[in-house]
């Protein structure tokens, strides 16, 4: 694990108020504005002012920020309450500041508090070091702009029924991904009441289920491996080995919830799909819609096929999805995320290659506009397909 990694996670699993997320393109001006600084979540701006955000009046209070090259900064916090803004951020870097430039749009940036009036930030600007820093916590993109909560625990006392019911009713030491992406939905459906959501806002949907799919695997793993933490270790290797399957785990499920999850979209919407399809040399695009068979059958036409790939996370793997489907090489390809963010370069690349983004409605907002880059919410993704199978 790369070091500024290592100490971002040992900051949050040692107990220090944390939280990440993506740097928006409004942060670094490629939507052509620039808002001042970074937005930070009303519960981090609370704990820093010392005092309750309320409507009606600003409020700010100065600190240390220790940043990933040693940089430190004497940043404000700022909460905005006057007239019709109701907004909390860190402002004040200093000139040219590094992270506010365009090429770290969709980065990932970690606030952690480490005393009072001194902070710790990295940011995290590859797929290689996100992707470690969310597998190392169990975190996914959904988790974004909001203080990170390692205790399993939720402010929903159902919700906390509900997980410790399904965790009694296991047979084994953790389901597979498919079974706890399954339940997750199920206990969200039945707590929130919302179900007709799927087809009215799949992209709130989306979000929904991914949250609390992360509530419930960290209540299981705090449940099988609490009594192992509390009693110790019997030597180095058998902590190792405990540590590394917990890791892979927490990997394997981020990788895989987000397409349990779209096919579930699909499936209560009435489309036609089937994921996991083998195409040429055992090559395997998450979605293809409507199926296997009319993708194989040559006759089919191309433009009654529609390709899908899910990436939770894809500032850089994005270009693995070109070669999945020999068909579909000069066609349209869209590509799911729940990234939030990316350069203007980043974007440009990506149509050049055909490829569109879907992406949950509220972090539409959160990319470049006026690129060459088309992007489409999960709720007109639908649409299309609807209208290409009518």
């Amino acid at each position: 694990m790369e070091s500024h990694v290592f100490e971002a996670v040992n900051l949050v699993q040692s107990g220090c108020p944390s939280f990440f997320k993506f740097i928006a393109a409004n942060e670094t001006g490629d939507t052509g504005g620039h808002q001042c600084g970074f937005y930070i979540p009303r519960e981090f701006a609370e704990m820093a002012l010392g005092e309750p955000c309320i409507k009606g009046a600003n409020k700010d209070v100065r600190a240390k920020i220790a940043w990933n090259d040693d940089k430190v900064t004497e940043s404000r916090f700022v909460y905005y309450g006057v007239g019709t803004r109701n907004e909390s951020r860190i402002t004040q870097f200093g000139r040219g500041f590094e992270y506010l430039r365009s090429e770290y749009t969709g980065a990932l940036v970690v606030f952690a508090r480490t005393a009072v009036d001194s902070y710790r930030a990295f940011v995290f600007n590859s797929e290689e070091e996100i992707d470690e820093f969310l597998g190392a916590l169990g975190l996914g993109p959904a988790d974004a702009n909001k203080l990170i909560r390692l205790d399993g625990k939720s402010p929903e006392s159902q919700e906390e029924q509900a997980f410790v019911q399904f965790i009694q009713s296991l047979n084994v030491d953790f389901p597979s991904s498919d079974i706890m992406s399954a339940a997750a939905r199920k206990i969200e459906d039945a707590i929130y009441d919302h179900e007709e959501y799927i087809r009215t806002q799949p992209d709130v949907k989306l979000i929904s289920w991914s949250e609390i799919e992360y509530r419930l695997f960290r209540a299981i793993e705090n449940d099988r491996y609490g009594k192992f933490i509390a009693n110790g270790f019997s030597s180095v290797d058998d902590f190792i080995e405990k540590a590394n399957a917990v890791l892979n785990r927490r990997k394997s499920r981020a990788g895989k919830s987000l397409e349990h999850h779209l096919g579930a979209i699909f499936a209560g919407n009435g489309i036609e799909f089937e994921g996991q399809v083998v195409t040429e040399g055992n090559k395997k695009p998450d979605f293809i819609f409507p199926s296997s068979s009319a993708y194989h059958n040559m006759s089919f036409p191309i433009e009654k096929l529609v390709f899908l790939a899910a990436k939770t996370t894809c500032k850089d793997r994005w270009r693995q999805i070109l070669n999945e489907a020999d068909r579909f090489r000069d066609q349209t390809k869209y590509l799911c995320t729940l990234q939030q963010g990316m350069t203007v370069k980043q974007m440009n690349e990506m149509a050049a290659e055909k490829v569109v983004l879907v992406v949950p409605q509220p972090y539409v907002k959160s990319y470049p506009k006026n690129t060459g880059m088309q992007i489409v919410t999960l709720s007109r993704f639908i649409n299309f397909v609807k209208g290409v199978q009518a």
